[in-house]
């Protein structure tokens, strides 16, 4: 999904139209506030539709590890570790039929985006990624994933699709029929990229690291220095059960002292997290976030290479909250693996709780 847009179009997003001059539009053409809003709907429709299917393959036993309460407690049970059911909600995907798994993918792919490398895409090798650590360890797989509706699938109430394992973290929120919240979304990978059976090479997070260093490599030295930050990290700071913990005060440098070029990487950057979510509420959350630039900072640690431990970096802004940090290897100890997350301010959980 490409970051341009005719000025103009509105897209709808938690019941609030953000004016989109520079997020793409949807793959179909829509004009003014109605049709985005009517976009929007259709897109959670489906997800509705989706989730429908799958709770019909599911017995009782099974619906009632799926059909959860909207309660904080549930909301917040995610990690980026691979701890199974003791810090996740929802049913496992190894204890699926073939007929269930299928249709439990077809949730996420509904819900999610269909850019290449990102959204649905992104996910699907996450899980692979786990696969091929699986190979090399116990615990780790595309089975050990956990799927869970919070409050019950409706294009009229409030409820959340929440979906993970390790290294990710998935949690869409719906509110009349439209997404209220896309965050918080953890994204991290080990291997960072591997040769597949079919001889493709896989990478799931190098568009986000690209993104990153060509925000970083377009800074001048001057600049570099107002970016860079004092405190070292070995993970991200708003990782799991860090909910609402964001810093007080913005650090690094702030997005209005940029060029235009340069505050087009900023946006490009950050762009990839954001299109976890469906593309038209996707592009309604890019048009947000550009419309926050000015009062949005980008700040690093370590080197802006981001290549080894430490190496950490970080947009801020009123709403958007991306971090990406490298870390030694694990399992594959030759290896860099990365850890990201992304947050909103003001619609983490879609708002529905104060931390």
């Amino acid at each position: 999904m490409s970051v341009a847009c005719a000025a103009g179009t509105a897209f709808a997003l938690g019941g609030v139209y953000a004016h989109a001059e520079a997020a793409s539009a949807p793959t179909e053409s829509v004009s003014g506030a109605s049709a985005a809003t009517a976009v929007s709907t259709a897109s959670v429709s489906d997800v509705v539709t989706a989730a429908n299917t799958f709770l019909a393959t599911l017995s009782t036993t099974q619906k009632s590890k799926v059909l959860l309460g909207f309660t904080e407690a549930n909301a917040t049970a995610w990690s980026n570790l691979p701890c199974g059911s003791s810090c996740r909600v929802g049913i496992q995907f190894s204890t699926l039929s073939t007929t269930q798994l299928a249709a439990a993918k077809a949730v996420v792919k509904a819900a999610t985006g269909t850019g290449g490398g990102t959204g649905y895409d992104q996910v699907s090798q996450i899980l692979a990624a786990d696969d091929v650590l699986g190979k090399s360890a116990s615990g780790y797989g595309s089975g050990n994933y956990y799927l869970a509706f919070l409050g019950t699938p409706s294009a009229t109430g409030t409820w959340q699709l929440h979906f993970g394992g390790h290294h990710l973290a998935v949690n869409l929120t719906y509110a009349d029929g439209q997404v209220e919240g896309a965050t918080p979304y953890f994204v991290g990978v080990e291997p960072s990229s591997w040769t597949g059976s079919d001889g493709a090479t896989y990478a799931p997070l190098k568009g986000m690291r690209d993104g990153m260093l060509a925000m970083l490599g377009s800074l001048s030295t001057t600049q570099l220095a107002q970016a860079k930050l004092s405190q070292s990290f070995s993970d991200v700071l708003l990782g799991p059960a860090k909910d609402g913990a964001f810093p007080t005060t913005k650090q690094g440098l702030q997005v209005s002292r940029l060029t235009s070029a340069q505050q087009q990487l900023v946006l490009a950057a950050l762009t990839p997290w954001v299109q976890v979510a469906d593309d038209t509420t996707a592009a309604s959350l890019l048009a947000t976030y550009q419309s926050e630039l000015d009062a949005t900072y980008i700040a690093y640690s370590g080197s802006s290479a981001l290549s080894s431990q430490g190496d950490y970096v970080r947009i801020d802004g009123p709403g958007v909250w991306v971090e990406f940090v490298c870390q030694n290897g694990v399992i594959y100890r030759s290896q860099v693996h990365y850890h990201t997350v992304y947050r909103d301010h003001i619609r983490d959980y879609g708002g529905e709780f104060s931390f």
